[in-house]
């Protein structure tokens, strides 16, 4: 039978959904065509494959060749489908057994000469493949990622006749060599490094216990910056599924994995001339943006106002709902943005507003259009504001002192606290819906009236109400993890919504 079927998957958002390429050889004039709603990247595939057979020493066949890409209505880009194809192609004529093709999938890009090119998005591949039991032969040049995936048989290759060698028997192909077991998790920048800013450190506690939204405020140089830095090293330690997450939203991307920091959650610091579409992600064929790369890490933009406020307002929705859905005329992908936001801006303009030191040069009126230009529904997201001082010249230059915390210390007492909130809830504070609020979250009667006029006092939104009780219980699981939230609690959690 002139018919031959092989496996292979697409890309579509980081999800792999699996195609079947279908290879029919047939009488008539010799041609060849790429049916499926192939795009023109895998219409051109029929040129590759052809003189990478023939550079292989096989025989192209000289017959009516049609390839079927199913399912017809998924759209197919890029050159990953090429040593499917080819393979298809090679055991519809009989030059290379079937036997081992139903139980295998292939991803690769073909060049010329029959050796193979790396692809994307081969992670979210091999994931879905360990799911369905199946073996997968990929580029060497993809190794690195694919030995990231645990209990799943992964072949690499260097060339199409490696790959019909192993089909046949002759050899086996190996293996991705193995990876180091922390993934370099604990490393990075050490919060020892700052001197000082004791309240700025208490908030980039409670921000790594809860998951909350932060923004520190103050002059230029004042250690904004160094603070964002190290949150990602007293975070708690990312589980297997979670870098795996993070790392597929890597690989279709397009962008290589270190497996020296698999484990280490990112920090991403896009500069503030980044477009909207830099951020969310977008393009006629979806690629992920800043806020998915960050994902299930941290998301730091500094010099907050200095971003267009169409570029900040469009943070809004994935604040809330944890991902980011593209939407264009041909495909509509949808996209993890699970972070944590952290942002940095100075008082005013110059940069000196309320510092003794130096002298303030704007207006009431220039300093107001400039802390403008973040709106109020976007601050209303963010669960702790926190006002960065500059540090005394003789702070810097003296020696380490006790509260100047490690980050192994910060990260034990981070650790502590998030467990209680993870026996309790499952997920983070900052992820807590609002009826698990009204059973996490109790108040005494003295205390809900006390908070109810505080609230009525500063004039804050229903969504700050409930951001306020889950600080409040952050911070409770850092004393201790009392059941129903003190008035200490809630003043806390109250004086980070003053800017």
């Amino acid at each position: 039978m002139s018919l031959a079927v092989t496996l292979t998957r697409a890309q579509e958002g980081i999800a792999a959904p699996q195609v079947m390429v279908e290879v029919h050889l047939s009488g008539g004039l010799p041609c060849t065509n790429i049916v499926g709603l192939p795009e023109a990247a895998v219409r051109e595939a029929r040129d590759r494959v052809r003189v990478a057979i023939q550079n292989t020493a096989f025989e192209y066949p000289n017959r009516r060749v049609t390839v079927n890409l199913a399912p017809a209505e998924l759209p197919k880009d890029g050159g990953r489908f090429d040593l499917a194809i080819a393979l298809g192609i090679l055991a519809a004529s009989s030059q290379v057994p079937r036997e081992k093709l139903d139980d295998c999938e292939f991803l690769g890009e073909l060049a010329l000469t029959g050796s193979l090119r790396s692809v994307s998005g081969v992670l979210p591949a091999l994931l879905r493949a360990r799911s369905r039991g199946r073996r997968v032969v990929v580029p060497r040049e993809n190794a690195a990622e694919a030995a990231l995936v645990p209990d799943v048989d992964v072949r690499v290759a260097d060339t199409l006749a490696e790959v019909c060698g192993w089909l046949r028997g002759a050899h086996e192909l190996s293996m991705p060599v193995g990876i180091p077991s922390d993934g370099g998790a604990e490393s990075g920048p050490d919060l020892a490094d700052v001197r000082g800013q004791l309240q700025a450190r208490r908030a980039l506690e409670i921000t790594a216990v809860g998951g909350h939204h932060l923004l520190l405020i103050g002059p230029p140089g004042t250690g904004k910056t160094m603070l964002a830095e190290r949150l990602p090293g007293i975070l708690p330690p990312m589980t297997e599924s979670e870098a795996l997450e993070t790392c597929a939203v890597l690989s279709v991307a397009g962008q290589t994995t270190d497996l020296a920091r698999w484990r280490r959650r990112p920090f991403r610091s896009p500069h503030h001339t980044a477009s909207a579409v830099a951020l969310v992600g977008g393009g006629s064929y979806p690629r992920p943006g800043e806020i998915s790369l960050a994902h299930n890490g941290v998301l730091f933009l500094d010099e907050l106002p200095e971003f267009s406020r169409h570029v900040l307002e469009v943070l809004r929705e994935p604040m809330e709902s944890g991902h980011i859905m593209i939407s264009r005329a041909a495909r509509q992908s949808t996209f993890p943005a699970q972070f944590q936001l952290v942002g940095a801006m100075n008082p005013c303009p110059c940069g000196y507003a309320g510092d003794a030191g130096q002298r303030c040069q704007c207006t009431p009126d220039q300093i107001l259009r400039y802390r403008s230009r973040i709106s109020g529904p976007l601050l209303d997201r963010i669960d702790l504001c926190v006002q960065v001082p500059p540090v005394p010249l003789a702070e810097l230059g003296s020696p380490a002192s006790g509260r100047d915390e490690t980050s192994a210390t910060v990260r034990e007492r981070v650790l502590k606290a998030r467990r209680q909130s993870l026996m309790r809830a499952g997920r983070p504070n900052a992820e807590i819906s609002t009826r698990e609020l009204e059973r996490d979250c109790a108040l005494g009667p003295a205390e809900r009236r006390w908070f109810e006029h505080a609230l009525e006092r500063l004039g804050l939104s229903a969504r700050a109400y409930h951001r306020v009780l889950r600080v409040a219980r952050t911070i409770a699981d850092l004393d201790g993890g009392a059941a129903l939230l003190e008035r200490e609690h809630l003043a806390e959690a109250l004086q980070y919504r003053r800017l």
